[in-house]
């Protein structure tokens, strides 16, 4: 028998229950690729993260993300919450990570109160600039979550897909229909077949709303669906709240700007994410970050 040790933790709030649930494994030499992906599948959370040495010392490790039917390129809660439970093990240098990952490197920041060793919030630079690929027929998205194609807006943009190392397909809706957006798993399979862009299995719709402005932030509400991929729907998704915040960064002429994104609300496990885009040399960049609460810890035998 191998024995792996694992914990889980909430990420995007400040209590437990709360946020998007993450299982990390900080030890993963020796499993196999398929132990990997049958491990996520086990913990039914909708990702799992594995973390191994990095392939340059200079970095803290090299981290693989699995959900529940595939390995991901880079995504948001994974690696906040994997830099808080690795930073809590004391393997930051002066407050900073670094992740190899598929899609490029993740450099992770973390911020304690003190002496603490547990950090108070984790803040991730997302690996690539913004890009943007095809738009989404209106029709099509709306079919998806039960909308009409009223409720979605396009007067600043229409639904289009959007990455900073992760690909979902970013739409704005009114306030309501957000609210009432439910997903039709067989509305996704024929979308996806009308518009496969995304890859296999792959179509998950950010939805968003305007909710004000407070502290110097732009508020923002949001909910994910993923079901081709394992996720009715996410609590939490910095890989699709990073490329939102440089998308609406893109439709303006300022340098830098902050968004407070708030999802899961309808799942019952409320997150917060804090958001950054600023423009760089090479294009518009984004970055994430919150906290988070432990919940379980223990082994698995293989």
């Amino acid at each position: 028998m191998r024995s792996f040790s694992f914990v889980t933790v909430d990420v995007f709030t400040d209590r437990r229950f709360g946020g998007n649930p993450l299982a990390v494994l900080p030890d993963a030499t020796g499993l196999s690729d398929a132990e990997m992906q049958s491990l996520a599948a086990e913990f039914n959370l909708s990702e799992t993260t594995f973390v191994l040495p990095p392939d340059d010392p200079a970095n803290t490790a090299r981290v693989r993300i699995f959900n529940r039917t595939a390995e991901m390129p880079f995504a948001g809660h994974p690696n906040v919450g994997t830099g808080w439970v690795l930073a809590g093990l004391g393997r930051d240098r002066d407050g900073v990570l670094r992740f190899e990952e598929i899609a490029g490197l993740v450099e992770v920041q973390v911020q304690r109160d003190g002496a603490e060793p547990t950090p108070r919030a984790v803040t991730i630079a997302a690996p690539q600039p913004l890009s943007l690929g095809p738009e989404m027929p209106v029709d099509l998205l709306a079919g998806c979550v039960g909308l009409a194609v009223e409720d979605v807006v396009v007067a600043a943009h229409r639904p289009v897909v959007a990455s900073v190392g992760n690909s979902f397909v970013v739409a704005q809706v009114t306030g309501p229909a957000l609210s009432r957006a439910a997903p039709d798993i067989a509305r996704f399979k024929a979308a996806h077949d009308a518009f496969p862009v995304l890859g296999q299995r792959r179509l998950p719709l950010y939805l968003y709303a305007h909710d004000g402005e407070a502290g110097g932030a732009t508020r923002l509400r949001a909910r994910m669906f993923s079901p081709l991929s394992g996720t009715l729907e996410d609590a939490a998704t910095g890989s699709a709240a990073t490329p939102l915040a440089a998308l609406l960064l893109s439709l303006t002429r300022d340098r830098e700007r902050r968004y407070d994104i708030t999802q899961g609300v309808e799942m019952g496990r409320p997150s917060l994410l804090l958001c950054a885009a600023h423009r760089a040399a090479d294009g518009i960049r984004a970055s994430v970050g919150g906290g988070c609460v432990a919940v379980q810890q223990g082994e698995i035998a293989l």
